[in-house]
């Protein structure tokens, strides 16, 4: 009955602002973060793999990083896109989608980005290859090692639940300083 009860004042949230408030659930998603997140989230597997890409990525231009979110934004859903599968077809990849199989449910997506807010592992295909420009990376990677960034709930038509994502910087280990950004799809829905 509990969980129904927090299920109907989520839709009613919902319904009345188009989005709930993440403070009317910050307490269920920090909880998860803290929880299970934090306990995989700096595994070696992810942090090289954002070395790897940052090598090869952080000397790039505004207009170049443009240039390839535009590349990106054109091959969503092309089935063949060289830059698309790099970012989904990788070791680093393999581990995200083996944390959401383990969720039972709660975890729909993660991604992980590199100090530019370029992809460099995902779950799934995201509609954009650069997240530099909003605040799941400005607002973590940006603002140093402890920095949470948790976005609005909201009802997503794919899945047909209410998710939110929560996102964090990647910290290497030796420096304890942001080298990327995670960001984690939950399922609102499932935290109750």
């Amino acid at each position: 009955m509990k969980i129904k009860l927090c299920i109907a004042a989520l839709a009613a949230a919902v319904t009345v602002a188009g989005h709930a408030h993440a403070n009317d659930f910050e307490p269920a998603l920090r909880g998860y973060l803290e929880n299970e997140i934090r306990q995989w989230s700096g595994e070696s597997i992810l942090v090289s793999a954002i070395q790897a890409q940052n090598a090869k990525t952080s000397g790039l231009s505004e207009p170049e990083i443009l240039e390839l979110d535009n590349t990106w934004r054109n091959e969503v859903g092309n089935g063949n896109s060289e830059i698309i599968n790099q970012v989904l077809n990788n070791s680093a990849a393999d581990f995200l989608r083996g944390v959401i199989e383990q969720s039972g449910g709660v975890v729909t997506e993660v991604f992980l980005m590199d100090s530019v807010g370029l992809n460099v592992a995902a779950s799934g295909t995201t509609s954009d290859y650069w997240q530099g420009d909003e605040a799941k990376h400005s607002e973590t990677y940006d603002v140093g090692p402890d920095a949470v960034h948790i976005g609005a709930v909201e009802f997503d038509e794919s899945s047909q639940t209410f998710q939110a994502q929560v996102s964090i910087p990647i910290n290497d280990p030796a420096t304890n300083m942001p080298v990327g950004a995670l960001t984690v799809g939950l399922n609102a829905e499932a935290l109750f």
